[in-house]
Order: C-alpha cells, then structure tokens, then sequence
C-alpha cells in the first residue's frame, strides 16, 4: 500500500466565520450555564467550545470569571467576542429566566438518577439548556432539583470526572450529532 501525503488544511482554506457573520448566523438552540465554574481556562474552553457549535449563549453564575479577563483569552482564543454571554450572581435566576424562555434544563451530574448521555435522545431543534458544575463540588443540589434531566457521561477508569470543559465538548458533539441524525430521518 502506497503512503498518502496529507496536507493540512490552510486557515483560508477552513472558511471560518468572522465575528459578525458568527453574530448573523442562526444559532444551534442551546444554551451553556456555568454553576460556579472556578477555573478562568475553563471558562475559555467553554466560550471557545460555545463558537465552535454555534451555541446559543452562556450564562455564567456566581463565581464564575466573566470577560474581559486576559486568563480567560489564553483558553477562549477571541471567542469571547463572537459568543453572548449572560452574567448572573445566582445559578437559580439563570435557570428560572432560561425557563421563561422554554429551555429544558439538563444538568451534567453523577446522581442516582442520571441518564446516561448515549440513551439521552433530544427532540430536533429542543431548545436545551446544560448545566456544568463548579470543578469540586459538581452542580449545587438546588440546580438539581430544577433540572428536568440529569445526565452523565459513563466513565470506565479510575477517576471519578472528566475536566468539566472536557465534558461540555462531548455532550455538545454528541448532542449536535444526534440533532442531526434526526434531521436526517426521513418521515414516517
């Protein structure tokens, strides 16, 4: 068998988005909120994430670092200008006002009544929600109760967590290939 040289992919070449054309784009219905998320990287893994899905927006809650913030740039690359953000000193107005929007709460979360993330099929074009919680402490008991699904992402090594940035971008992958997958189907 032959060898292939592979060539990488210019940034010309990727045909990227500039940032007003990111703001003009119909969005992927999805919202990110951030329950006390710590770590200022994360944050920018998560804006950075949020752009590269064409997420909705973020609300970051209580300790979470907001922009500008040069340690969140070092993660978010510049997205921090493309993705709307939403500050909120408590978790529970977030969710309440992502309610009044139509939102489904989905809370990333080890409990006893997780669903796992490959059994979690959304509704095409469900507008959701997912609540990631602080590095420590995981998501408030309170964010729980408000959670209309709980999911978890199986794991089979010996810690207990993925990086909590790590997880928002396969639960984002995941989700956005399942919407898909249904866009797909043809009518029965």
């Amino acid at each position: 068998m032959s060898k292939q040289t592979v060539h990488k992919t210019s940034m010309d070449q990727l045909g990227r988005k500039d940032v007003s054309s990111f703001k003009s784009s119909k969005k992927f219905p999805i919202c990110i909120v951030l329950d006390n998320i710590r770590s200022l990287q994360n944050v920018g893994s998560f804006f950075r994430t949020a752009d590269s899905f064409l997420i909705e927006s973020l609300y970051l809650c209580g300790i979470t670092g907001t922009p500008p913030n040069k340690e969140i740039e070092k993660t978010a690359l510049g997205s921090t200008h493309s993705v709307d953000f939403k500050y909120f000193e408590n978790t529970l107005d977030a969710l309440h006002d992502l309610k009044q929007k139509g939102f489904r709460l989905a809370a990333l979360e080890q409990t006893d009544k997780s669903v796992w993330l490959q059994d979690f099929i959304p509704e095409t074009d469900e507008k959701l929600a997912f609540i990631f919680g602080n590095e420590v402490f995981g998501v408030q008991n309170e964010v729980l109760e408000m959670a209309d699904i709980v999911l978890e992402i199986p794991q089979f090594g010996t810690k207990h967590s993925l990086n909590v940035s790590v997880s928002a971008g396969i639960v984002l992958w995941d989700t956005y290939l399942k919407n898909s997958l249904n866009l797909c189907k043809s009518p029965s």
